[in-house]
Order: C-alpha cells, then structure tokens, then sequence
C-alpha cells in the first residue's frame, strides 16, 4: 500500500470515531404508544410490546416533588404521614392534575427509555376515552409534548381495544366494543375505520371500589381503604351469584368503637355494593343498542360484545351482560393491555391507520 494511500485511510478511521453514524443517534430515540388511564398507566414500545405497566399514582413530598411512581407509590397510598402524600392525576378518564400528571408522565417514560440523559420519543400515540372534550384531548396532548414527546396522536380507546383483540376496523362490518376502565366505561359501535356510535360514562372500577368502601360503613359500621376495597372485589367480587358464595376476611377501623377490627365478608354484600354501577353500565350498552343501525345491529348479533379493561376481570361480568341483553359476550385475552397493545399495533402500522387517529 503506498503512502497516500495509508493517508487516506487513517482520515476516513479519524472521520468516523469522530462522527457516529446516523443510525446510532436514531437508535436512542423510541417511539412510544401510551394508555393513560385513571388506575393504571401502560407504555409500549415499538417493537418490543408493552413494556411498562403501573398504577397512575404519584407520592409527593412537602415540595411537590415526585419522590415514588407506579407500583411504588401505591405501596404508600393510604399509609402516608403530614410531609408525604399520594396523587391521582387522573381521574374518570381524564387529566384531573396537568403538573403531576406531566411529572408521572416523564418518569415513567424514563424509566423506559433506561437512562437519563440520553435518548428522546420521537413520535407518541395516546388512547384517550370517546367522550372527553376538545379542552382535555389539548391537556392530553399538551402532556404528552412537555413530557418530551416530539410528535404526538391521539386515538380513542375503543378503536385501540378493537385493533388490540384483533378486529379489522377497516371493513364494512359492525363491531361492539365495551372497554371497562378504572373511571369510565366505554362503548362503541365501530365500522369503516370509525365510530358509528359511541357512549362514554364516568363510571368503573373506580366508583365500585367506592360503593364497596360506602356500603361496609353503612351496613357493618366499619370503615376500609381504597386498597382493601380493591382486594375484595378482585377476590370475592363478582356480577351475578355463585353456586356456592365465595368468603374473606378484611380489617379496616370500627366507626363506633374507634378500634381496629376484622370483619368475614361474603360475595353476596360484594355484589350488592356493586350493583348500582353495574347497573349503569348494563342500561348504558342497551342504549347503544338501541341507537345502532339495523344492518350493524345484525353484525352485533352474529360477532357479539367485546370485553375489554380491567373491569372485564369482574367474575362473571359476561354472563350478567349476556343474559340482559340476550347476545353473546367475549372477554379479550388479557384484557389489561388490550388498549395498549392495540395502540401499538397503530403506533407501528400508523400509514394503514391514519384515518383513525386525531
């Protein structure tokens, strides 16, 4: 090799040590498809599935600064002292705080992306719920930007859900979709790559946390947490009878005595604390029904309702919304991260879903 020629090739070594190549620079920045919903918030990553599921709850200090997210935080709820206090800036589906909500955004999305100081989203897609107004999507997507996204779309959770368990949105046939999240349920009529009709209710999983909170001082003079709540809907909660009712035991602090006390609590006071919320829901799919059009009506018929949100863990949720409205009910396979899941499909096929999103 002569002389110049050896010149010439320690320039070129020079250049690039000197100078990463594009594709390193492209490779810390992540595209991120994101279910921020009231009880938990879900991240998916492009080509690596979801990859953060958490409760969407914040501890604070007495300086309003974030000192656990997530499961961490939830750890705390209920068990803070004066100079520690928990957050939900969400609440029926929507931003209820703009700065903790911003603030639990940008954590969790570090979290993620592993690293602090390197790396940014390029491009995020957000499922929100049908029925929040043009103020909430632009707090959403004001979020979203400040949380340092680069690029962010919206899309409403039902065509999320509906991607998610695997329906062709795009075809001229009639899919119901019921996505029952933590602070609203949600309905909806899709076809065409849209939403013929839909219903969106503040009610879910949250309130009947809350009614079985309410109905324990009402009837047993006993008061329990959130959390405790939550327990006993998961384990023993459920939309219609057992053959044989199900039994646990809770504590929470009696309201006479002031003391603490265990309580054994059955299935049955469950399903009566819950009923007045699943009642709602149920009325809230018959309307839907009513105002779908006859030809997708027929659809609905012959394909059935889809399950989806967490409130489709309820034991037997689908026999009792069956059996009043005389259709067959399908619960999606984990119906936690369906929306997620079905917003990352849109996130890495956005050219085939383009018409779906805000």
């Amino acid at each position: 090799m002569s002389t110049k020629e050896i010149d010439k090739a320690q320039k070129t070594i020079k250049k690039s040590n000197s100078k990463p190549s594009r594709g390193f620079f492209s490779s810390l920045n992540m595209d991120l498809a994101l279910d921020l919903g009231t009880a938990n918030t879900l991240i998916y990553a492009r080509n690596k599935g979801v990859v953060l599921n958490e409760p969407s709850i914040v501890a604070l200090n007495t300086k309003n600064e974030i000192i656990a997210v997530g499961h961490e935080a939830q750890l705390m709820h209920e068990k803070t002292h004066k100079n520690i206090r928990t957050v939900r800036p969400l609440k029926g589906g929507v931003i209820a705080d703009f700065d903790i909500a911003e603030k639990m955004m940008r954590e969790m999305i570090r979290s993620v992306m592993k690293t602090r100081w390197m790396g940014s989203v390029k491009k995020m897609i957000v499922a929100v719920p049908n029925g929040i107004t043009a103020v909430e999507r632009m707090a959403v997507r004001d979020s979203a930007e400040n949380s340092g996204a680069k690029e962010v779309f919206l899309v409403e959770e039902t065509i999320a859900a509906a991607v998610g368990v695997g329906l062709d949105v795009k075809e001229p046939m009639g899919n119901m979709i019921v996505d029952l999240g933590g602070g609203t349920t949600e309905i909806a009529i899709i076809s065409l790559s849209g939403i013929v009709y839909s219903q969106s209710i503040r009610i879910g999983g949250e309130r009947m946390n809350e009614e079985i909170v309410s109905f324990f001082r009402r009837k047993h003079n006993l008061l329990i947490g959130e959390r405790s709540a939550e327990k006993i809907k998961h384990e023993i909660g459920s939309a219609t009878p057992f053959d044989e009712e199900l039994e646990m035991t809770t504590k929470g602090r009696n309201l006479v005595s002031g003391t603490p006390k265990t309580l054994l609590v059955n299935s049955k006071d469950v399903r009566e604390a819950i009923s007045e919320p699943l009642n709602a829901c149920l009325e809230a799919i018959k309307k839907s029904l009513e105002n779908t059009p006859p030809e997708l009506s027929a659809d609905v018929l012959d394909r059935g309702i889809t399950l989806t949100g967490g409130g489709a863990l309820l034991k037997n949720i689908d026999k009792l919304i069956s059996e009043s409205i005389d259709l067959p009910v399908h619960i999606a396979e984990d119906p936690l991260t369906t929306v997620a899941r079905g917003t990352g499909i849109i996130l890495e096929n956005q050219e085939d879903y383009q018409s779906v999103l805000i």
